[in-house]
């Protein structure tokens, strides 16, 4: 288990370095192109299985403790340590990032974005998939923020080299460019804190600063802490008002850029505050916690009504970007119930962090689906003087963006359900310490942002999907098979996690209630 976890953490590394060498002659097929693409699918199908399988031997009766750990001296002056390990927080996120990349790399096979060589796309993709891997596998702070660090170099290239410009103010380029100022901006802030944190406890050890829970630390350091890695942390998440980064980079990116952006990279943001500043910085985090729940809802409120505007009739709305504004509402949901926190409202973040990976990275697909046969992604455009009419041109296709889209509005039976009600009872009674009056007002905006969430998604299956078909229209090309074999896996996921939301809480609550109980079971 240990070389397992050690091996899917450092396998697309060394994938993305032998992608850059000559492909072997019996293994070129009809062009080295296709080799390394076939190469790009076969390291992350291995991750996958890896994965797959570290998951079946996790210990499940015991989700709550760090297993298949590895923990070696590495620069002993600074005393940062390599120490891997996962527990009922981790794996669900580990083995999303696996499948996601998986199917990116699937569905580039067959539908490569238009760019430079094929060689250094599947270089940069398993590069992203390494510092993802590990982003939720380190267990040391130094470790952490190289790996958060490590994702910024190949998601700006993917957008600035592979990406499009329509829409995006300034092309690509200064999506792209926006992308990493912000983040980058964001991370030195963030490893000022890790710093603090690090040298006055006199370790950088996660599990030993998680065990403490700040008993170690002053209020005044942990106050100033969380305010420093907080600012970091949030612009990944991203949380409103830090978030203006991610509709250009969204709308630019490739179709795997989004779905890798959206379905992992955000949720590095949110894993942050679960597994650094909830545990190891609680004093410090009761402070702020209003102050994270009021941004939160407002994220909730804001990103909805950005999207109806983006929505209506004559507002040339672009369908990606519109998506991209949803993240900003979804995440506010996961951002408001770690700041009850209390094991319900960190239990609905973290499985919302899930469904929002699953639910957001099919949405991207499909979007990406839809202009690849229109050539636009332009609501106004799509729409027309009657409709897309989706259902009629492409029956399938149809049906896919309305589930998607009814998933992502959280109907009961679907994954999108359980996060957003867990989410706001967790704000209906909070920790100890917190206003209740205030989190119940939060609670009722909340409740709110979800019917505006409805109504904008509705609008966009109604203008894409519905209308009459012109006589002269001809049909479009329905789902493909490789399309069929990439959104397959997140479909039959979304459904189970609606209908047994017991799998993945199972998982997720032992390991929370030990983390805000300082480390005891």
């Amino acid at each position: 288990m240990q070389f397992l976890l050690a091996l899917i953490v450092a396998g697309p590394l060394i994938g993305a370095v032998a992608a850059l060498l000559p492909a072997p002659p019996g293994l070129r097929g009809k062009s080295p192109d296709q080799a390394v693409l076939r190469h790009g699918v076969t390291v992350t199908g291995a991750i996958l299985i890896a994965a797959i399988v570290l998951a079946l031997g996790f210990d499940h009766a015991h989700p709550s403790r760090m297993q298949a750990t590895t923990d070696v001296s590495w620069i002993a002056a600074l005393d940062i340590r390599i120490h891997l390990g996962i527990d009922g927080i981790s794996l669900p996120l580990l083995v999303l990032t696996a499948l996601l990349t998986f199917l990116c790399a699937l569905y580039s096979y067959f539908k490569l974005p238009a760019g430079p060589s094929p060689k250094a796309f599947v270089a940069l993709l398993l590069v992203l998939e390494s510092g993802t891997l590990a982003t939720f596998a380190v267990l040391d702070l130094l470790l952490f923020f190289l790996a958060f660090e490590m994702v910024l170099i190949p998601m700006y290239f993917l957008i600035a080299r592979w990406g499009g410009s329509e829409g995006v103010t300034g092309g690509r380029q200064a999506a792209a460019w926006k992308f990493i100022l912000y983040t980058l901006l964001g991370s030195v802030v963030m490893l000022l804190g890790l710093l603090l944190i690090g040298l006055r406890a006199g370790t950088f050890d996660m599990v030993a600063l998680a065990t403490d829970n700040g008993r170690g630390l002053s209020t005044s350091v942990q106050v100033i802490a969380v305010l420093a890695i907080g600012i970091g942390l949030a612009v990944k998440t991203p949380m409103w008002p830090l978030h203006t980064w991610l509709p250009d980079a969204h709308t630019a990116a490739p179709t795997v850029g989004s779905v890798l952006l959206a379905g992992v990279l955000l949720k590095m943001g949110t894993y942050g505050f679960v597994r650094i500043v909830l545990p190891i910085a609680p004093d410090g985090l009761r402070i702020f916690a209003p102050y994270l729940a009021a941004f939160a809802v407002v994220g909730i409120v804001y990103g909805s009504l950005a999207c109806l505007a983006l929505a209506g009739q004559g507002a040339s709305g672009d369908l990606k970007r519109l998506i991209a504004y949803s993240s900003v509402g979804h995440m506010g949901f996961v951002l408001l119930g770690i700041a009850t926190m209390t094991p319900t409202g960190v239990n609905g973040a973290l499985f919302a962090n899930i469904a929002h990976g699953l639910i957001t990275g099919l949405l991207f697909f499909l979007v990406g689906a839809v202009k690849d046969r229109y050539g636009t992604a332009d609501l106004d455009t799509l729409a027309g003087a009657t409709g897309a009419a989706l259902y009629g041109r492409a029956p399938r296709l149809g049906g896919l963006l309305a589930f998607a889209a009814v998933a992502s509005l959280g109907l009961p039976g679907l994954a999108g359900f359980w996060g957003e009600m867990l989410t706001m009872f967790g704000a209906f009674d909070p920790a100890d310490g917190l206003s209740r009056p205030a989190f119940l007002t939060f609670m009722v905006i909340a409740g709110f942002g979800t019917l505006l969430t409805a109504a904008y998604l509705l609008i966009v299956v109604r203008r894409v999907c519905m209308g009459v078909k012109p006589p002269e229209a001809p049909h479009l090309a329905d789902v493909r098979t490789y399309e069929l074999a990439a959104w397959t896996p997140l479909v039959a996921l979304t459904v189970l996690a609606g209908l047994w939301p017991a799998a993945l809480l199972g998982l997720t609550d032992p390991a929370v209630q030990k983390l805000l109980a300082g480390g005891k079971s």
